[in-house]
C-alpha cells in the first residue's frame, strides 16, 4: 500500500505529476483540488538535451567525480511523444489550435514532443489556480518563446502579466573560441495570472549609494530627505482640485485639507517663492520597487552554503521574492517539478503551506534531508508537519515498486538507512554498490564509508553476502549492509557473522556485515547499526533556517472543496 494524503499537513508527491494533478494515478493518490493553489512555481526541464546529474562527496567528504543522473532533459519526437500530441489535439480548444499550429511549424520534432509534454501540465495547473492565483514558470531561452505562447493558450492573452529576465551569470564560458553568439547569462521567468484580482506585495530592493548621493541632497536635524512635486494636470476630469496654496494657484495632487496637515506635520519644503514640495525622507524609503530585470540575485556558486550539488538548483533568495510577492503567509504554494526542494523549503521558511511533486525516489530523499536539517530545531519536529504520498508505506507497496522500477526501489530503500544512492541506472557503475553513507567519528579526520547492496527479489543466498564483503575489501568499507525483502538464510547469517566487527573509538562494537529486511526497517525492527556520535558527510548539509513561528494550516482535498 501507498501513504494516503493527511489534509492537515504539506505534502511531497512522489510520481508523474501529470497524474497527480488529475489523480489518476494507478495507486489511487488524491488529486489537487479544483481552485485550491494560491501560488505555483516551476522550473521544468528546458529541453536542453542534457543530463543532469547530482555530485556528492566523496568518502573524505570532498567533492567527487562521481555522481548520479537526477534526470535526462532530452526529449524526443516518437511514438509515446505522438500519443501526448494526439491527446492534447483531441481534447479541443485553444491549447489544441496552438499545438495544430507547433505542429504546422515544427513537425515531428523534439520540441514539439516537449511541449507535448508541456500542455497537458499547464492545463491541470490552471485548474487547480485559484482566481486570485499566479504562477511563475522558469525556462531559458531554449523553448521560452514556445512556452510563453502555450500560456497565452491556456491562461488567456490577458492573464500575462511579466517577462522577468533573471541574469544568473556576469560572464559564461559559452563564449570562447570558435563560438560565434553573445554570451548566455540568463534565464527567463513568465509571469500569468487568472485574475486582476491576483494577490500581489510589492517588493523593493534598496537604493544605490550612487542614487542616495545624487538625490538625498538635503538634511534636517540628521535626517537626509530629497523632495517630490505636489503639482498634478488640474480640472474636474483629472481629479486634482485646484486652490491657491501660499501664494500659488495650482492643480494639487492632495485636498487642501491634507495639504494643511503635511505643513503642520512638517512635510512641506518651501522654496525662497513659496512654493511648496514635499520631503521623502531617507530613512523612510522602501527602497526601489522591482522591476522585471533581476540582477541582484547571483546563481549558486561552488562556495555558496545553500548549494547541494542538485542540477539546476536556483537560489532560495529568487524563490523568497516569488512566494513574498505573489503569496501571504497561510497561503498554498505548488511547484510540480520539485527538484531538490528550494521551494518548499522557502515556503516552509515564510509559514506558506506547500505541496511538491517530483518524479525520482533520489529527489524525494533529498528533500526529505534538506528540510530535516534546515528546520531541526523545529517544534513540532519538521517531519511532524509533512508527509511524502506515494512511496511505499508498508512491504506489498515496496514490492510493488520494486516490480515497477528496480532503480527508483532502489532509491527509495536507500531512504530507509539515509543512505547516498550511486547510479543504478548506469550499466556497471556501481561495480556492486547501490549505496554509501561516508562519515567520521568525532574528534577525528579519518573518514569511514559504510557499503549497501539492495535486492529487490526474495531469492537470496549466501553467495550475495560473500560478494558483498568482497566488495568491502575492494573499496576499504567499515561497514557492509544487505537490504532485501527475504529473511536471511542461516547460511548467509553464518557468513556475516564470521565477518567480525568494527570497533568504534569509544571501544563499542557494530557488525561488519548487516543482513536487514525491508519490513524490519520500515516497522523499526531493525536499524542500520552505526557508530552514534559521528559526522555525516554523506549529504551536504543544508543551512540551518529561521522559519517564522508556525500555524496550523490545512491543506484542502478535492472532497473539501465546493462547487
Amino acid at each position: 500500500m501507498l501513504a494516503d494524503a493527511n489534509p492537515e499537513k504539506n505534502r511531497l508527491y512522489y510520481g508523474d505529476n501529470l497524474e497527480v494533478l488529475r489523480g489518476r494515478d494507478s495507486r489511487g493518490l488524491p488529486n489537487i483540488a479544483d481552485q485550491s493553489v494560491d501560488l505555483i512555481y516551476l522550473d521544468p526541464p528546458f529541453n536542453s538535451r542534457q543530463d543532469y546529474n547530482v555530485l556528492f562527496a566523496e568518502k573524505d567528504g570532498a567533492r567527487s567525480s562521481s555522481q548520479i543522473t537526477a534526470f535526462k532533459d532530452t526529449w524526443e519526437w516518437n511514438e509515446e511523444a505522438a500519443g501526448n500530441y494526439h491527446d492534447v489535439v483531441q481534447s479541443g480548444g485553444r491549447v489544441a489550435e496552438v499545438m495544430l499550429a507547433f505542429h504546422k511549424l515544427l513537425g515531428g520534432s523534439d520540441m514539439l514532443a516537449y511541449l507535448a509534454m508541456m500542455a497537458p501540465r499547464l492545463v491541470e495547473l490552471r485548474r487547480v489556480l485559484k482566481e486570485s492565483g499566479s504562477i511563475y514558470l522558469h525556462c531559458d531561452p531554449t523553448a521560452s518563446h514556445y512556452l510563453r505562447i502555450l500560456m497565452d493558450a491556456v491562461f488567456g492573452p490577458l492573464g500575462f502579466v511579466n517577462e522577468i529576465i533573471w541574469k544568473r551569470y556576469g560572464a559564461h564560458n559559452d563564449v570562447g573560441q570558435g563560438s560565434k553568439h553573445f554570451g548566455r547569462v540568463h534565464d527567463i521567468i513568465i509571469f500569468f495570472s487568472k485574475s486582476e484580482t491576483r494577490i500581489w506585495n510589492q517588493q523593493f530592493v534598496p537604493l544605490s549609494d550612487l542614487y542616495i548621493e545624487s538625490t538625498y541632497g538635503r538634511e534636517e536635524d540628521g535626517r537626509r530627505f530629497t523632495t517630490t512635486p505636489l503639482t498634478g494636470p488640474g480640472g474636474a476630469q483629472k481629479g486634482n482640485p485646484v486652490y491657491e496654496w501660499n501664494g500659488h494657484t495650482r492643480a494639487w495632487r492632495y485636498s487642501k485639507q491634507t495639504m494643511q496637515q503635511l505643513h503642520d506635520d512638517g512635510r512641506l519644503y518651501y522654496s525662497r517663492t513659496g512654493y511648496a514640495r514635499q520631503k521623502l525622507y531617507l530613512d523612510e524609503s522602501r527602497g526601489v520597487p522591482v522591476q522585471d530585470t533581476w540582477t541582484d540575485i547571483p546563481s549558486l556558486s561552488g562556495s555558496n552554503a545553500e548549494r547541494l550539488n542538485y542540477p539546476t538548483q536556483k537560489p532560495e533568495a529568487l524563490l523568497e521574492r516569488i512566494l513574498r510577492a505573489s503569496s501571504n503567509e497561510g497561503n498554498l504554494v505548488l511547484d510540480p517539478f520539485c527538484g531538490c526542494g528550494t521551494t518548499v523549503q522557502v515556503a516552509q521558511k515564510l509559514n506558506r503551506r506547500w505541496i511538491g511533486i517530483d518524479i525520482t525516489h533520489l529527489a524525494i530523499g533529498l528533500i526529505r534531508t534538506r528540510l530535516n536539517s534546515s528546520f531541526e530545531k523545529n517544534n513540532p519536529p519538521i517531519n511532524q508537519t509533512y508527509e511524502v504520498i506515494g512511496t511505499p508505506k508498508d512491504v506489498a507497496g515496496a514490492e510493488q515498486l520494486a516490480a515497477e522500477n528496480k532503480h527508483q526501489f532502489q532509491y527509495w530503500a536507500l531512504t530507509l538507512v539515509d543512505a547516498q544512492p550511486t547510479d543504478a541506472m548506469k550499466k556497471g557503475a556501481d561495480r556492486g554498490i547501490d549505496g554509501r553513507f561516508n562519515f567520521r567519528e568525532a574528534n577525528s579526520d579519518d573518514y569511514k564509508q559504510i557499503i549497501f547492496s539492495v535486492k529487490g527479489g526474495r531469492n537470496v543466498g549466501v553467495a550475495e553476502v560473500r560478494d558483498l564483503i568482497g566488495v568491502m575489501h575492494r573499496e576499504g568499507a567499515v561497514i557492509g549492509a544487505y537490504i532485501s525483502f527475504a529473511e536471511p538464510t542461516k547460511p548467509m547469517l553464518r557468513e556475516a557473522a564470521e565477518a567480525g566487527f568494527y570497533i568504534s573509538q569509544d571501544g563499542s562494537k557494530y557488525p561488519r556485515v548487516q543482513l536487514l529486511t525491508v519490513k524490519g526497517l520500515m516497522e523499526g525492527t531493525q536499524r542500520l547499526e552505526k557508530p552514534l556520535h559521528v559526522h555525516d558527510v554523506t549529504f551536504k548539509k543544508a543551512p540551518l533556517a529561521r522559519p517564522t513561528p508556525a500555524q496550523n494550516l490545512a491543506l484542502p482535498l478535492s472532497s473539501e472543496i465546493e462547487d
